[in-house]
């Protein structure tokens, strides 16, 4: 097969539960080799998150794939020790402890770097490795609040809600993603040195969250939450239809809303010169929103879609975990992929994002057992079949 990406990039995962590992995903899936040292007896606390089969999450099988599981005790001076050989190998460490952790294991990137110079560790953490917080707890709900964005959910006058996923570590982990490859660009053609990432899960949240910052700075506006609406961008909104369905309109685009109006017949609004940009349609946001709904409303969704596509205005149904893998469009862009598991069965997971064309990315092994790799990770570092013996009664390793 022809080489991915990232072939030949070595990579020590030892973060846990989601912002470090779908980092380290990101990388594995596009061709690195990622191990990730995990805790005896224990491992990852995703692999019995939410549900499972067979004793282990299915998470933990689109999570882990492509990556390679030791089980190291990293509280054991010989654990660190290991762990230490590891990354004097490696391209990246990807970590996600609490800031102080690392260096208490005798593993600073001072210490690292002096046998790795050329290392990139990639810090994940909920404040940061400096300021007054960086010694508290954080978890990617705490910095989606920090960070501005669960302010901004649900309805007005209400307590806000989560997006139902754990967005900001997400959001953490692909800013963290982004500095491993431009740290990578700068050591390769610059001649740099290796350096230290440092991603804030707050901060990956806040700097998504568009103009809420100079608007508060420009005109001491404090944006707050709108629903289903879009706050300064019309029309944008879901709207119930006739089958008891919703669909997303979104004809905040000039041309795009003389055709809007001119489908759901009402070109009296789409020639109307106070509405012909989005200044003026914002003004008179309630009476678009509920001209479209009294259109849609009279109409199933399908009809609704169908009508909306011919007239090329952005439309579409918020759909289910069914809806999704139902859909032809995401099988034809091979968005969702049958995975093979080590536990005998298989899984419909996500697909790869991006989609590079030249090199893409695959899934090349499944998502590993606890320790899976111990023994073949130990002896690539030369430790001989006895010392591995040695190390596993000392519980060292599993």
């Amino acid at each position: 097969m022809s080489p991915q990406a990232l072939d030949g990039l070595k990579v020590v995962e030892m973060g846990q539960l989601i912002a470090g590992p779908f980092a380290g995903k990101t990388l594995g899936d596009f061709g690195a080799e990622v191990i990730k040292i995990e805790a005896p007896g224990s491992g990852d606390p995703l692999r019995n998150w939410r549900l499972l089969k067979d004793g282990t999450s299915v998470w933990w099988q689109v999570q882990s794939r492509n990556k390679r599981s030791i089980a190291l005790d990293l509280r054991e001076a010989e654990g660190q020790a290991i762990a230490k050989k590891l990354i004097a190998r490696a391209d990246v460490l990807v970590e996600n402890f609490r800031p102080g952790t690392l260096e208490g294991w005798g593993m600073s990137y001072e210490e690292l770097s002096r046998d790795n110079p050329g290392l990139i560790m990639l810090r994940i953490s909920g404040y940061g490795q400096s300021g007054p917080y960086r010694d508290l707890p954080g978890f990617g709900a705490i910095g989606e609040a920090m960070g501005g964005l669960r302010h901004l959910t649900g309805e007005p006058g209400r307590v806000p809600v989560r997006c139902g996923v754990s967005i900001g570590d997400t959001l953490a982990a692909l800013h963290g993603t982004i500095g491993v490859l431009t740290a990578l660009y700068h050591r390769k053609v610059n001649g740099g040195r290796g350096q230290v990432i440092d991603v804030a899960l707050h901060e990956a949240v806040f700097n998504v969250m568009e103009s809420l910052v100079p608007e508060y700075s420009a005109f001491g506006a404090v944006r707050e939450p709108a629903g289903s609406a879009l706050p300064g961008i019309a029309p944008s909104n879901a709207y119930r239809c006739g089958d008891g369905a919703v669909v997303l309109v979104a004809g905040n685009g000039d041309s795009i809303f003389k055709r809007l109006m001119s489908a759901i017949g009402r070109d009296d609004l789409g020639s109307d010169p106070t509405l012909a940009d989005n200044a003026g349609r914002v003004k008179r946001v309630a009476e678009i929103d509920a001209a479209i709904e009294a259109w849609t409303l009279q109409r199933p969704s399908g009809e609704v879609l169908a009508l909306l596509g011919e007239a090329r205005v952005p439309a579409g149904r918020v759909y289910t975990a069914k809806d999704i893998v139902e859909d032809p469009h995401y099988r034809a862009r091979d968005m969702i992929l049958t995975q093979a598991t080590r536990d005998g069965y298989e899984v419909e997971v996500p697909g790869i994002v991006p989609k590079l064309l030249g090199t893409p990315g695959r899934v090349r092994s499944p998502a590993p057992r606890l320790g899976d790799d111990t023994d073949a990770v130990l002896g690539e570092l030369g430790f001989s079949v006895q010392d591995i013996a040695a190390l596993r009664g000392r519980k060292v390793v599993a």
